[in-house]
């Protein structure tokens, strides 16, 4: 593997998130491109995309809630590349953009199977309420940047 970080900034490089997100979670959960796709996607919205040569395999997006809040989501790693800390990496990568951007809060609404592994990444549980969603059950962690 020779993984490399893209911020995705321009049309041809959010593709390459799109696609993760299309195969790693979208196909593999039956999710319709409308439920996957949402109000969250727009042009504004900042994608990081791991690279193993010039093949997207791992994506997180972020987009501002308030000044100092930011919410990271939508973290896929394609299926092959699972278990090799690409997860870890795009989420780091994530907030160290953040950081940059004078954000100060990360927000994640974690699938309720996956808190284990941002409270690994610090992230804590700040409301226990479930969050219903179409697909999963998730719950909102936050971690101080």
């Amino acid at each position: 593997m020779n993984i490399t970080v893209m911020r995705a900034t321009e049309t041809w490089q959010q593709a390459g998130a799109y696609y993760v997100r299309i195969q790693g979670m979208a196909k593999q959960h039956n999710i319709t491109l409308r439920r996957e796709f949402d109000e969250h996607d727009t042009p504004d919205t900042k994608y990081i995309v791991l690279l193993d040569g010039d093949f997207p395999v791992a994506t997180a997006r972020f987009y501002p809630i308030d000044a100092a809040s930011a919410m990271i989501g939508r973290v896929v790693v394609l299926p092959e590349y699972r278990g090799k800390g690409l997860g870890e990496q795009v989420v780091e990568e994530a907030e160290k953009w953040l950081r940059e951007l004078g954000f100060t809060n990360a927000v994640v609404e974690s699938r309720d199977t996956a808190t284990g592994f941002y409270g690994k990444l610090g992230y804590a549980v700040t409301d226990s309420s479930i969050i219903h969603g179409d697909t999963f059950d998730c719950i909102r962690m936050e971690k101080v940047l």
